[in-house]
């Protein structure tokens, strides 16, 4: 893309997007290293507190984001989130982490990416031309998952380099903690005089619920929520239910565990180039690659093999990639400036807010039915809930019409159609 500054925003995201990847796969792989015999809950329960703030801070953030220049919000919540993997990771080298440890810092990580994610989401629209919107999102996706493509098999490298124990995992999270200085540098070496900022949102009260009341009258931004909210619920959990098909029912070790989040990425990355080109989306886009996105991960479950899982992974990626990026790209394009950070801040509380609710849900599952019905309920329930919300959209659509159609009836015909 011919633009400066994206292309300097972007960069920075690749180096930071690396460093995320590699933190997941580590602080995962620290969890099952420090809580053995009950690894898939504590999965579970560190998954839900990294992503609780999500559910608690977004519609605050949202705000946030409308009102303060993003550019700033965006370094210091790059800032925010740099210490607690800084933290981590010296408890974990050092040998003195616990669970509790992880526990706590996952939720300050969490705190501080609740502020970023709709700054950051709604930032693109800004450096940006309208026309090159849908590009744009794409390419972010791409640079998102260019970087998980490389991060989690790396960190499988380098966690069996460093001896595949709990201090292993330490040196791949402090690196997760320099890698945020590479996003800080880009955004202090933007060209201010290009970036498009929207004007901030009015200071006074009841601005939230402006927000809230944008997106209820739009049945079709309603549709796009709902399907957003089962799929990250119950879909969306390979931080477990990889790291329990390859350890539970595989019996592999950390490389083999990193080796399946880059073949995810493979597929990812391919859905994320594909949607760069995109000129344009519509509902049945997203509507489509949701029902095929739950199909692929009921399969997951099935694969006999951990040769077929992964082979199947890159699918699952391409599936779950043309989703999020289908969804993402229709909440920005059909979306009024003034309250996109709102309602973006919307979008990603129920997107990233469902999986306090889901992945102690899907790892209480792992425990007791095992890793494959982490997967195959996942699955159903994202399928069954692209079918609810189908249902419910028709017919809020249709409620929408009629009223429409009876606000345009003279007065006195709507009278007398009462009696």
């Amino acid at each position: 893309m011919a633009n400066a500054n994206y292309r300097r925003y972007a960069a920075g995201g690749v180096v930071s997007n690396t460093g995320t990847w590699m933190q997941r796969v580590a602080q995962d792989w620290l969890v099952l290293e420090l809580a053995v015999g009950s690894g898939a809950t504590a999965l579970g329960i560190t998954t839900g507190l990294q992503f609780l703030p999500f559910l608690l801070l977004t519609p605050i953030a949202g705000l946030v984001a409308d009102r303060m220049p993003k550019q700033r919000l965006l370094q210091l919540t790059n800032l925010g989130m740099a210490l607690p993997a800084a933290v981590l990771g010296v408890l974990a080298v050092t040998g003195t982490a616990e669970v509790w440890h992880v526990y706590l810092l996952a939720l300050l990580l969490g705190a501080a990416s609740a502020f970023d994610a709709p700054a950051r989401q709604s930032f693109v629209s800004e450096l940006v031309d309208p026309g090159d919107l849908t590009n744009a999102v794409g390419l972010n996706s791409a640079s998102f998952n260019a970087a998980r493509l490389v991060g989690p098999g790396l960190a499988g490298v380098l966690i069996a380099a460093f001896g595949g124990g709990a201090a292993a995992t330490g040196w791949v999270i402090l690196f997760n903690a320099v890698s945020y200085a590479a996003p800080i540098w880009s955004l202090r070496h933007l060209d201010v005089s290009r970036i498009d900022a929207a004007a901030p949102a009015d200071r006074g009260p009841g601005a939230i619920k402006e927000g809230v009341a944008y997106v209820r009258a739009r049945p079709d931004l309603l549709l796009v929520l709902s399907m957003v909210f089962f799929a990250g619920t119950f879909g969306l959990n390979f931080q477990i239910t990889s790291a329990l098909m390859a350890t539970e029912v595989f019996g592999k070790g950390p490389e083999e565990f990193g080796l399946l989040g880059t073949f995810l990425a493979v597929g990812s990355l391919t859905g994320a180039l594909l949607a760069a080109r995109r000129a344009q989306v519509r509902h049945r886009l997203v509507v489509g690659s949701a029902l095929a996105f739950g199909t692929t991960v009921v399969l997951a479950g099935l694969m006999p093999s951990y040769l077929t899982f992964a082979l199947l992974a890159p699918v699952t990626g391409l599936t779950a990639l043309t989703f999020i990026t289908a969804a993402n790209t229709y909440m920005q394009l059909h979306t009024d400036a003034g309250v996109r950070g709102r309602v973006m801040a919307l979008y990603l509380m129920i997107f990233m807010g469902g999986t306090p609710v889901g992945a102690p849900i899907i790892g209480w599952i792992g425990q007791e039915y095992g890793a494959r019905w982490t997967l195959i309920g996942g699955g159903l329930m994202t399928i069954a809930g692209v079918a609810l919300s189908a249902i419910m959209y028709l017919r809020l659509e249709r409620a929408r019409r009629e009223r429409v159609v009876e606000a345009g009836r003279p007065a006195a015909e709507r009278a007398s159609a009462a009696f």
